[in-house]
């Protein structure tokens, strides 16, 4: 599962989005040094790549972990329906992997994920994932465990008829 935290690295990010055809990221956190991470919510690819075309919000890293810029960009400037220039992020995202300057710097992800994300337990039933997925609309949904890490995502096209009986039936079938 392709994780993201709440301070996430710039270049690290570039790499992933290039990388991935994800449409979103569980965002997970480690509440306190000892602890594991734990889910805290998802964001969207497209939130990501506007929030990536937004240069001033990057920062260094801090020693104690926090953030000096308490100056988020709003909510309408990152929530578009598509890019508004494809290439402009193609050419941003191949700056951000290979100059070093961006190794250095991270985004704080905290004030654009959504902390009120559905996320379900391993062993959920699958038909009532399935009706949570047709009442809500949702194109993704985070699985946890019992202590609320992430193990895994499913997508609507992991619940299409077809594929479905096949994992089924594979399964189920004896070794």
């Amino acid at each position: 599962v392709r994780v993201l935290h709440l301070k996430e690295n710039i270049a690290s990010l570039a790499r992933l989005l290039a990388s991935t055809s994800h449409g979103g990221f569980p965002v997970v956190c480690r509440p306190k040094p000892d602890h594991a991470e734990v889910f805290q919510g998802t964001i969207k690819r497209l939130e990501l790549c506007m929030l990536l075309e937004n240069e001033h919000i990057f920062e260094p890293e801090t020693n104690d972990g926090t953030f000096s810029s308490s100056h988020p960009l709003s909510y309408e400037k990152i929530t578009v329906e598509k890019l508004p220039n494809l290439s402009r992020l193609t050419m941003l995202l191949n700056r951000y992997t290979t100059d070093p300057q961006y190794q250095q710097l991270f985004i704080n992800l905290e004030p654009y994920i959504n902390k009120s994300a559905m996320s379900v337990q391993a062993h959920f039933s699958l038909q009532r994932t399935y009706i949570i997925f047709r009442t809500l609309g949702l194109r993704h949904l985070t699985v946890v465990d019992q202590q609320n890490q992430v193990t895994g995502v499913i997508t609507r096209k992991d619940l299409m008829p077809f594929p479905l009986e096949e994992k089924l039936r594979l399964q189920l079938a004896p070794q």
